[in-house]
């Protein structure tokens, strides 16, 4: 149940025109009254005899009773109740008494026989709006302070006691929402979305990894965007706004966003804040930025690297007791996020950019995150936003399904940080995010899969016997569970490349199991494997047979000399 408190305006009989109108795109169904002040209010929606005017007019009878100068200028109190898309359908009484329990929470009409004069108008199965006027019965104006959070606060009440869908409580960081208006607009115009929601998703991905000021005003101009940028005497830049090229106002002249009211975390000093390395350093200029990666399999590198730095991140959130440095990890994947959906393969592209949309909420909170602790995973964000669009095939479509894999748990990891702190809409947000992470990694991880299982079925018998010995002496509570499952062969031929590269294969699973849980993952067998192939830095994608296929058991089990020194050194 979501109230929105709209602008206060100064024409009564103008939303009512509205309220009882077609709509702009006809969405305005049987438009009639459900509730009013004093149960007895006309109805120009069914009674034939009553009009707008005749409603407008006893709406504002106590703002005429006050002399001219004494009348407020914005009169019109307007807020509109919508229920989930979900939610059964409610009857009319129903939505009266929503109505009544609103205006009471709000302090339109507190119940003291003495309040505003409001009327609820219904024109739509899911919602209804709420008019009144700013004077109360005996001329003094109404205490409607802070009546956004006192409708969202009695928005809870009545979701429990409706049993309908429960929406979590707020904490005043959330990103301004699109207004009817605007969504009409884009409706009208075409548009897949309205113009906030697409600039705000462009700002993001101009913010992931961006090294300076510079960079990030760049970036908006190259994704086509309008900059204006708001300079002090200094020179120094104070703040941008921006803007869609085709979306105009009634003079054709662009319509401009400040990057703050489209979130909170994209003002300028936000964003700057996220260029420093530490308390006192400047921003990195360009001569100090990381070479962008040049390979050709760079946008691989770029994964396997974003793999390594969103594993240390998770190890953050797990283990360290410094909100400050959890937030920035937080914050940094959400830039993750964003270059990763950017750069990703058409088969994964959707669930990536939804992915990265849902946790844009789970990067924000009240927590201060301090973002020298980050900077491993904004470097990633960057060298996947210069690394150049990847395939969905061969070592590109492998590696994304390595960091995949990880950014799954990562944003499990976040859920639970945020849980524990009683965020509750950036714990949803997470988890939303979580399952549109797994969507993708299973688009993107089972040809590479096929492929390690196919060369784990050709492993010669005797040293699939060994390999199986390994994984009950390595995991005794896990192996029956972990041999069961149908990514056991790929496993297998896991264990063999390890060997093959001179590891000792059942320290290197021993190590990949303890070094996080694996109750939450949809396959052991796959959590492992690619824990295994980013600690041993296997190649992720291997199709060719190897010499470990052909091994025999006695070589599998006397691994060479390096590998004492492998075991020495340590894991990222």
């Amino acid at each position: 149940m979501i109230p929105s408190i709209h602008r206060q305006g100064n024409s009564t009989l103008g939303l009512l025109h509205y309220l009882y109108g077609k709509g702009t795109l006809e969405e305005h169904v049987d438009p009639h009254l459900v509730a009013s002040f004093d149960h007895m209010a006309p109805d120009p929606g069914r009674d034939p005899a009553a009009t707008k005017k005749d409603l407008a007019h006893l709406l504002d009878q106590p703002l005429h009773l006050l002399d001219v100068d004494q009348r407020p200028e914005k009169h019109v109190w307007h807020c509109s109740v919508r229920a989930a898309p979900d939610d059964p359908i409610l009857t009319d009484g129903q939505w009266a008494n929503i109505a009544r329990r609103i205006v009471a929470a709000t302090g339109i009409d507190p119940g003291d026989g003495a309040g505003c004069r409001w009327a609820a108008v219904r024109h739509a199965d899911d919602h209804i709006h709420i008019i009144a006027t700013l004077v109360r019965e005996d001329g003094r104006r109404p205490d409607h302070h802070r009546s956004g959070k006192r409708a969202q606060a009695e928005a809870r009440l009545i979701e429990a006691d409706y049993d309908v869908h429960r929406v979590a409580p707020g904490d005043g960081t959330a990103a301004k929402r699109t207004t009817s208006a605007e969504r009409h607009k884009a409706d009208r115009l075409g548009w897949d979305r309205a113009a906030r929601e697409e600039l705000r998703e462009t700002v993001r991905r101009a913010v992931a990894g961006a090294t300076s000021t510079d960079e990030f005003l760049e970036r908006l101009k190259d994704a086509g965007l309008l900059v204006r940028i708001r300079v002090l005497p200094s020179g120094d830049v104070k703040g941008y706004n921006v803007a869609l090229p085709g979306d105009r106002n009634g003079d054709k002249e662009p319509i401009y966003y400040a990057g703050s009211t489209l979130a909170p975390d994209l003002s300028l000093p936000r964003i700057q804040a996220r260029f420093t390395t530490d308390s006192a350093s400047p921003e990195t200029t360009d001569s100090q930025r990381p070479e962008r990666p040049t390979a050709p399999s760079a946008p691989a590198v770029a994964r396997r690297t974003t793999a390594r730095a969103a594993w240390a991140a998770l190890l953050v959130l797990d283990r360290s007791g410094d909100d400050g440095a959890a937030a920035a990890q937080i914050s940094a994947t959400g830039e993750v996020l964003d270059a990763l959906a950017k750069t990703s393969a058409v088969h994964t592209r959707d669930e990536l950019r939804r992915a990265a949309w849902e946790f844009e909420r789970a990067s924000r909170s009240h927590t201060r995150a301090e973002f020298r602790h980050a900077q491993d995973l904004r470097r990633a964000a960057r060298d996947l936003a210069y690394s150049g669009p990847a395939f969905n095939r061969g070592e590109d479509g492998a590696s994304t399904a390595m960091v995949l894999d990880t950014l799954v748990f990562l944003a499990i990891a976040a859920a639970h940080w945020h849980a524990r702190r009683h965020h509750a809409q950036q714990a949803e947000a997470a988890r939303r995010a979580a399952a549109h992470l797994r969507a993708a990694y299973q688009q993107a991880a089972a040809e590479p899969l096929a492929v390690l299982r196919e060369r784990g079925r050709r492993i010669a018998p005797s040293l699939h016997r060994h390999h199986t010995a390994i994984v009950r002496a390595a995991l005794p509570e896990l192996a029956e569970t972990v041999l069961a499952e149908p990514g056991w062969d790929s496993l297998a031929a896991t264990l063999a490349d390890a060997t093959q590269a001179g590891h000792n294969a059942q320290a290197l699973l021993t190590e990949a199991a303890a070094s996080r849980e694996l109750n939450t993952a949809d396959s052991i067998c796959d959590v492992l494997i690619w824990r295994l192939r980013r600690m041993a830095d296997l190649p992720a994608y291997a199709p060719a047979t190897t010499k470990a296929s052909h091994l025999t058991s006695r070589q599998a089990m006397t691994p060479p000399l390096a590998t004492l020194s492998a075991l020495r050194a340590p894991r990222r």
